[in-house]
């Protein structure tokens, strides 16, 4: 929920580094949970990843993983508890962008959690051999305005 909107999680992806970057500091990976509401509207809520600890809610996703990208697989005894990726102090950057990826769509509203969590080496390394470098560069913010939450 988003003001007085409901929104529905549609799918979440990742983007290795970063597509965000918070004091301009970037990180090692963003996972960005896009949402939609009845009206049709975006909001996209972004996880910034470190290099640390193992994330036990990534483990079973990495431990499935191919070497390679590849042709698309389900894995019906693989679930993600979204929530469980999300850090414990939801305090969030917010502000209006557009899609990260082609069209590039407008009108999205962002929020990007201030406190990273953390996955180790190797399980970023796993995704990375998956994904590669398919981060958007930082865009200028053209008169846009980030806000922060309390």
């Amino acid at each position: 929920k988003v003001g007085a909107d409901n929104y529905t999680l549609l799918q979440f992806h990742v983007h290795t580094p970063s597509e965000e970057q918070v004091k301009g500091k970037a990180y090692d990976m963003v996972a960005h949970f896009v949402h939609k509401n009845a009206a049709g509207q975006l909001a996209v809520v972004g996880v910034l990843f470190e290099k640390g600890a193992e994330n036990a809610a990534l483990a079973p996703v990495v431990a499935k993983l191919p070497k390679n990208a590849g042709p698309e697989r389900s894995y019906a005894e693989v679930s993600v508890d979204a929530a469980k990726l999300l850090p414990a102090d939801k305090g969030y950057y917010t502000f209006e962008g557009s899609l990260t990826t082609p069209p590039c769509s407008e009108g999205v509203r962002w929020m990007v959690l201030k406190t990273p969590v953390t996955a180790s080496p190797a399980q970023l390394d796993a995704i990375k051999a998956i994904v590669h470098h398919n981060a958007r560069p930082v865009q200028p913010l053209h008169g846009r305005v980030v806000k922060e939450s309390m």
